[in-house]
């Protein structure tokens, strides 16, 4: 199968959602049109942090783009960086623009007029307190019932590399005592360290409480429940999290058709969560997961494509439905 994903990686610096009224009039039309009439372009440069969900997000829009007549180019860089080029001109498109966590550089784009905001491509991301599903089975559903099974947790919560926000949102909650745990312990550590922690205690059905987020793989394979954190220690409405799609704005101006498409395509954060199992833990081929996951979900394919065309005008869904076949 061929890889229709271009990975960039020299020189990356070349030199609101669907409310927006001038994204608006340009996504009115869904009548079939002429390249020229309808798309400048015929190419799309994506920001492509070496994030699994983002890894793979990217790839599916490839392989969606490629058979209607459009290529597709990944730029390997930061976040911030990634901000940066499509204020320069040098990117068009963003599938992971995570707030608040990128909120400093989300709102210089914005406020420079560079980008415009075609909403969350990820429904249902948050982050918070974690447990195990066999955990919270046996009635924990809130960070606040955690300080009364202190013993069955031995009073402690794992936790993401020492110095990172995350830790500091936890390490500031025990200094101040939310939830009771005044005398808990943040045990720090890698990613890895954190989930290997989880895989041993599952394995051994101890209970235990982590940092945990959605999407991720350890959703579906420790069966993981993020808790209601009513103190909002990980942010506001039990640490919900946008991830958003972000275009360059003078791009999503000469562009509608592929403007479109990249408004309607979203994500639940199990589908997510699924897909990075696959690409991630399982370590299969990039190209792969995605490709299989267009063929088991031609219906989501169908909503991606609702109202677009193949840059001559053809009908899209036709196209790449017949590629998914070779």
């Amino acid at each position: 199968m061929k890889r229709p994903l271009t990975c960039l990686t020299s020189s990356p610096l070349r030199g609101t959602r669907r409310g927006l009224l001038t994204l608006g009039a340009l996504l009115l039309s869904t009548a079939p049109l002429a390249a020229s009439a309808q798309d400048t372009d015929d190419a799309l440069t994506l920001i492509v942090p070496p994030w699994p969900g983002v890894s793979v997000k990217s790839e599916i829009v490839a392989q969606i783009l490629a058979p209607m007549g459009y290529d597709v180019e990944r730029q390997e860089v930061s976040s911030t960086v990634g901000y940066n080029t499509l204020t320069t001109g040098d990117s068009d498109a963003f599938l992971a623009g995570w707030l608040p966590a990128q909120k400093d550089s989300y709102d210089a784009a914005m406020a420079a007029g560079a980008i415009t905001d075609l909403g969350n491509n990820v429904t249902g991301a948050r982050m918070g307190f974690a447990v195990p599903g066999y955990v919270y089975d046996a009635g924990i559903h809130s960070a606040a019932d955690l300080a009364a099974h202190a013993d069955e947790f031995d009073e402690t919560i794992y936790s993401i590399e020492s110095g990172s926000t995350i830790s500091d949102m936890l390490n500031g909650a025990i200094d101040d005592d939310v939830y009771g745990l005044g005398d808990w312990d943040a045990m720090e550590s890698s990613t890895p360290g954190m989930l290997s922690e989880v895989r041993a205690a599952e394995r051994e059905q101890r209970w235990i409480a982590f940092y945990g987020w959605t999407p991720h793989w350890m959703v579906p394979e420790f069966d993981t429940h993020i808790l209601e954190d009513p103190e909002s220690v990980f942010g506001p409405d039990n640490g919900a999290s946008d991830v958003k799609t972000v275009v360059r704005t003078a791009y999503a101006e000469a562009n509608p058709n592929l403007t479109r498409f990249l408004d309607q395509l979203v994500f639940s954060s199990d589908e997510q969560s699924a897909f990075i199992l696959d690409y991630s833990l399982k370590e299969r081929d990039l190209d792969e997961v995605a490709h299989d996951w267009l063929v088991a979900h031609p219906e989501r394919l169908a909503e991606f494509l609702a109202g677009v065309t193949t840059r001559d005008g053809e009908d899209a869904v036709a196209a790449v439905n017949a590629s998914l076949q070779d």
